[in-house]
């Protein structure tokens, strides 16, 4: 009797033996009764703001928000956003602009916010405005009681304090649910949706826009250029240029090539860019080692793709601009403490963590995945048959090689150009790529059934879904919540100083930033 193949990946069926217990556990949480910690981050997330605004008008202008002028009312809400941000400092405030205020939908024009600036330029002074500030603060963490709210600010900490439990509840579910695998993949990412409407967390309109950020454009646009790469042979050439001058091609020595040139890139590189890049030569690799007696190694799979994803995550902390996070610390370093940290010293802090992280990661990676096929010889033999066989560069190839340079160089110099007055609007990097993945259609390089065939669209969806997640835990404070709820804990063994505190901060930043986007789960 034949033997009936197992499904896997995306051919599966939902089992709900096992999805039952997510489910469980998601309504557990939002039956419950609310924690007090939840009434007191959602008292900070929502009334917080406007009771600091308030505080601060009344400290500078002897008035409450509701009577101040507007640029009175910007000057306030300037400050609040500051402190949120961690710059208690007079120079801090005196370094934004306009553009700032609009980031953070601060409805303004230049005349208000040029009556702000100079207002606290000339009439406040650097200690007054420090203990302006500080007081601030102490309204918004220490002062503001939920117990003491009552009417509109009641029902507000009330919806902040639901959404944050929605969020923990949530974040129970996803885990689960990845673990699992008793769901398609894909499908928890619109469950991510779904679940947040239903509880009126957000709205109709609101999560149909958070499904299409500018990440989500990027992996899309990403996946479509590989798929470019893949049809013209482009990644054949690539990866032959890079692996040719191996005498024994095996997984150990491929490995170890993506870690010395990824990681030290993806100091200065965006990682995400990287990750692109290398995306279409480790499918090939995989593709390519394969015969009949081995048709399948997910071993190798794993090998390939976790090696490119750690090699730009290890490379990420070499230099500031390696991530948002790295920005973050930089600003809170010196806004917090005073330490201004500059970008060459910055690397030479943590440039050496890098160079360490190389060769341990590179073993650990080798260790953990032990696929069937070691020796990728008969690959890289079989690619030089190949590009023997397609002669020279031929159009297709050679402009999918062009937009792939000009894609690249944008990803590169769009925030820094845009700075610099280069360019007039800010591109991003995920219109960068979809701009790109046109352009292989405008060139003839590609057409649509080579993107509907050839990208997968589930892992889109997917990676749209953790966005929103992660969204969601660092705007309903949630992430903030859980960082102090633990840390509060272990205060109460000693562990809220010294290395018991690295410890812990650390061991808690790392498992929020593979829920979230690393910038926020700093930032929490």
């Amino acid at each position: 009797m034949k033997k009936e193949k197992q499904a896997t990946g995306y051919d599966k069926y939902i089992n709900w033996k096992i999805f039952i217990i997510p489910v469980v556990l998601l309504f557990a949480v939002l039956l419950m009764p609310t924690p007090y910690g939840m009434k007191d981050v959602g008292t900070e997330f929502k009334v917080g703001p406007k009771a600091v605004v308030n505080h601060i008008t009344r400290e500078l202008f002897g008035t409450n928000s509701s009577d101040a002028e507007q640029w009175q009312l910007l000057t306030a809400k300037m400050m609040e956003q500051n402190m949120r941000l961690g710059a208690l400092q007079k120079d801090r405030f005196l370094k934004r602009d306009i553009s700032w205020c609009k980031k953070y939908k601060m409805g303004t024009n230049q005349q208000n916010f040029n009556k702000a600036h100079e207002y606290i330029k000339t009439n406040v002074a650097e200690n007054n405005f420090l203990v302006v500030m500080e007081n601030a603060l102490n309204v918004r963490k220490q002062r503001l009681k939920y117990e003491d709210l009552t009417g509109k600010d009641k029902k507000a900490a009330d919806k902040g304090a639901w959404q944050i439990k929605v969020a923990i509840a949530m974040g129970l579910f996803v885990v689960v649910c990845f673990l699992t695998e008793c769901i398609p993949l894909p499908a928890v990412a619109f469950c991510i949706g779904l679940i947040l409407v239903f509880t009126g967390v957000i709205s109709r309109n609101e999560v149909a826009m958070l499904y299409w950020s500018d990440a989500c454009w990027f992996i899309m646009g990403s996946l479509m250029f590989a798929a470019a790469f893949v049809k013209t042979g482009v990644d054949k050439r690539v990866c032959l240029m890079i692996f040719k001058k191996l005498a024994v091609p095996n997984t150990k020595w491929i490995t170890l090539i993506f870690f010395l040139i990824i990681a030290p890139l993806a100091a200065f590189i965006s990682d995400h860019a990287l990750a692109a890049m290398f995306l279409p030569i480790g499918m090939l690799l995989y593709q390519n080692s394969l015969t009949n007696e081995i048709p399948e190694d997910k071993e190798l799979a794993k090998l390939l793709m976790i090696s490119i994803a750690m090699a730009c995550n290890i490379g990420g902390p070499g230099a500031p601009s390696g991530g948002a996070r790295n920005v973050i610390m930089m600003t809170y370093l010196t806004d917090m403490f005073g330490v201004d940290i500059g970008y060459f010293q910055w690397v030479t802090y943590c440039f050496p963590f890098v160079i360490v992280m190389i060769p341990i990661t590179w073993f650990i990676t080798n260790l953990r995945f032990r696929p069937k096929i070691v020796s990728l010889a008969p690959a890289m033999d079989q690619l030089k048959m190949e590009i023997d066989k397609m002669g020279g560069w031929n159009r297709k190839q050679i402009w999918a090689l062009i937009i792939f340079v000009i894609m690249v160089f944008g990803w590169f110099t769009e925030k820094a150009f845009f700075n610099m007055g280069i360019y007039p609007i800010r591109l991003g990097i995920g219109v960068i790529a979809v701009a790109g993945a046109i352009a292989y259609i405008l060139t003839g390089v590609v057409n649509w059934r080579d993107y509907q065939e050839r990208v997968d669209w589930g892992v889109v969806w997917l990676y749209a879904g953790a966005i929103i997640f992660g969204r969601t835990l660092d705007s309903t404070g949630a992430a903030y919540w859980l960082a102090r709820s633990v840390i509060d804990f272990l205060a109460q063994f000693g562990m809220d100083a010294g290395l018991p505190l690295m410890i812990v901060s650390n061991g808690l930043t790392s498992i929020l930033t593979n829920l979230m986007a690393d910038g926020p789960a700093a930032a929490s």
